[in-house]
């Protein structure tokens, strides 16, 4: 629109966001800067947003007044570095579900318009916000810091929670306190970027919070590329924190009349602890469209890649299809080695990008395993990785311009490969025609993996605009992924980094599930699962009993698995008879309790963190069903085990408890099996879920029914 100076006006009442339970006030001040007020636990009487102090811009920009970190910083076409932000006006309107809100400040001199968004999500008590920039210069400016959001605190101690790890180790969760000056976690890796650093994060103030106790915010980057989140702490003890793409190496050359719209941040705030931050995101998720089909049944899965590896031919992946039906499973999962014919995928040395079945593994095609899948009566999936390429291939052969990599420098690779250049639309177009080629063929389900960061980062395609790559390679990503999506709107697909690299709901919202590490050991998984069941629900993270550690209890694999999105990564033909009896019985098991560990509360009872057992109890909307699942690690001989209590039931009900997930032959040694108790004495005393000499790695399940 065109640009029309900032009217000097009398400022307006305070904008209050609100859900249920959360507020974020802001106000304009006599200087018509916009200002955040208050952040927290909604207030009962809407005059009291009235004459709260305004001490913090909203939304700070760089290069006038602002002293410290910015929201956002321009380089006006005629080389001036400094921004300031006015109001302009806001505008409103509801559904039954939530409230949305645009707030408009422009900068008095130059044409420049900033339009801050805010959705606020009434019975799921989450915000979710972000910004679009937009100007009329006559020339391009520069964008070299553009947060999605900056939320202002003040407290006298704060304290973040923060997930970091790596490849097999992801999902390690750590509190620390901030001091002065500014805490960032970040990534620069491009593609794979959750890979050391995940962006999502508690935040305590005064002091640290627990499941149960403590005021909290729990907030979330939707964005599948290199994030930034800043915790500056002042010289006053007061808190800003930023959210968004992080501007290592990527200011934006914005046109004119372009809009720049940045990812969303997702937010929620919590007085009575970490665990309702969780489950206010987890409802938020499956309701509103943080993770596809949120509420719609999920597949459970046998994968063949423990079974073969890259080693197999038709008839044995027919006989692996048997096996699926066997054990009661959904689907079958044909995983990485099926494509390939002048260079056959053997290995992860050659043939990534030669998206055709190898003809002498597969004389069939993928054809034939769908019809296989059919007559045994389960769907089929595939593997796929197309956003990377092998140089030992034909496609790099073909398109050596296709591949993102410094010119005049030597070839730098990981896992023997290169990346694609998802900023070129013919690269756009290949990618989704990888995709179309196996869901038009009635492939029902695939795992997209990406197995690869951007190292010698150079866009041929970009030529001169380099620094849009770090952006413009996830935007290219959503953009296939949109298109995947009108034309297949509900095929489920497993979003996979070699593991949990990709753990964010800017992919999430375009896929049903997660692949949270390729370490499915039970014991490290009850520590990956716990780090990432704090922002995400249990029915988006995949998890599958293996043989990673054969030395583990099928029991205590299963039933650890069982938390999650289950699935089977195992040879079903080596089980014993009793192993594939208790593993048909847990699959019922599991899809007859499925809705309530899907769709249920989410409680951690028990932290690993925090002692050698671990407890997570799930509760129905209606408290009428919940399954609890108890796990003992590192427990020492003879070690003393309390009895947990099981949160969100109902107190005046009375609950039967059942142990399920027995070996055949096996009878239950826990004192609470088959015994009724009221929700009252279950939450205030508790039952205890460990064998009574506490042995190491095993576990137990209890169905918990309102009688």
């Amino acid at each position: 629109m065109p640009f029309t100076a900032v009217a000097q006006t009398q400022p307006p009442a305070p904008i209050v966001i609100e859900t249920a339970h959360l507020s974020l006030a802001l106000a304009v001040g006599q200087n018509h800067k916009l200002y955040q007020t208050y952040l927290g636990p909604k207030l009962a009487a809407a005059a009291d947003y009235q004459g709260l102090p305004q001490r913090h811009e909203a939304y700070p920009p760089a290069g006038t007044d602002n002293l410290f970190e910015p929201a956002l910083r321009v380089v006006h076409a005629d080389g001036n570095p400094g921004l300031a932000l006015a109001y302009v006006g806001t505008e409103t309107t509801k559904t039954d579900d939530a409230a949305t809100t645009i707030i408009r400040l422009r900068d008095p001199l130059y044409p420049v318009e900033v339009r801050l968004h805010f959705v606020a999500y009434q019975r799921e008590d989450v915000i979710k916000t972000w910004t679009e920039i937009v100007h009329h210069e006559k020339k391009p400016v520069v964008l070299t810091n553009y947060a999605s959001a900056m939320l202002h605190f003040e407290a006298s101690k704060y304290y973040l929670t923060q997930l970091h790890g790596d490849w097999a180790e992801e999902g390690k969760e750590v509190e620390s306190q901030l001091t002065s000056g500014t805490k960032v976690l970040d990534t620069k890796l491009g593609t794979r970027a959750a890979m050391y650093q995940t962006a999502s994060f508690f935040l305590a103030t005064d002091r640290p919070a627990t499941e149960t106790t403590g005021n909290v915010l729990a907030g979330s980057l939707a964005w599948t590329g290199n994030f930034r989140l800043a915790f500056e702490l002042d010289n006053e003890q007061a808190l800003r924190v930023s959210a968004g793409i992080n501007p290592y190496s990527s200011q934006y050359t914005l046109p004119a009349g372009q809009v720049f719209t940045t990812p969303e941040f997702i937010f929620t705030y919590s007085t009575q602890g970490k665990g309702q931050a969780s489950r206010n995101l987890h409802r938020w998720a499956r309701q509103q469209g943080g993770e596809l089909d949120g509420t719609l049944p999920r597949l459970t899965l046998l994968n063949n890649w423990e079974a073969t590896y890259f080693d197999f031919n038709e008839p044995k992946l027919d006989a692996l299809m048997g096996d699926a039906a066997k054990l009661g499973a959904d689907l079958f999962l044909l995983d990485d080695g099926w494509f390939g014919n002048k260079y056959p995928r053997k290995d992860d040395h050659q043939g990534l990008g030669d998206w055709q079945p190898t003809t002498s593994k597969l004389p069939n095609g993928v054809g034939h395993l769908v019809q296989t899948a059919t007559k045994e009566g389960i769907k089929f999936g595939i593997w796929i990785e197309p956003e990377m390429v092998n140089p030992k291939s034909e496609l790099y052969e073909k398109h050596p311009d296709w591949v993102l990599k410094l010119p005049g420098r030597p070839e730098d690779y990981y896992r023997n490969q290169l990346v694609l250049d998802l900023t070129n639309p013919k690269v756009q177009d290949f990618v989704y025609g990888i995709v179309d080629a196996q869901l038009s063929q009635g492939v029902a389900y695939l795992k997209w993996d990406c197995n690869r960061m951007i190292t010698n980062g150079y866009s041929q395609y970009l030529g001169k605009d380099q620094s849009h790559l770090y952006v413009d390679y996830v935007r290219g990503l959503y953009r296939v992924l949109d298109r995947v999506r009108q034309k297949y709107p509900h095929v489920p697909m497993m979003l996979c980094s070699g593991g949990g690299a990709r753990a964010d709901y800017g992919g999430l919202k375009y896929f049903t599930e997660f692949w949270a590490s390729d370490n499915t050991d039970a014991l490290e998984r009850v520590y990956i699962q716990w780090g990432f069941l704090n922002f995400f629900p249990s029915n988006a993270i995949a998890s599958h009993v293996t043989n990673w550690n054969p030395q583990q209890t099928l029991k205590f694999r299963t039933d650890v698995a069982m938390s999650g999105k289950l699935g089977y990564d195992i040879e079903v033909s080596k089980m014993t008879p009793a192993e594939l009896q208790f593993s048909q019985q847990a699959v019922k098991d599991y899809k007859r309790l499925s809705p309530v560990i899907w769709q249920g509360d989410l409680y951690k009872l028990r932290s690993p963190y925090e002692g050698n057992q671990a407890a997570l109890l799930y509760v129905a909307e209606n408290q009428a069903e919940a399954v609890v699942f108890g796990y003992n690690l590192r427990t020492r001989f003879h070690e003393t085990v309390l009895p947990v209590k099981l949160l969100g039931l109902d107190p005046a009900r009375r609950y039967r408890l059942t142990e399920i997930n027995l070996m055949p032959g096996q009878k239950s040694n826990l004192p609470a099996n088959g015994q009724t108790y009221s929700g009252d004495y279950l939450q205030k005393v508790g039952v205890v879920l460990s064998d009574p000499e506490a042995k190491a790695l095993t576990s137990h399940v209890l169905e918990v029914t309102a009688e």
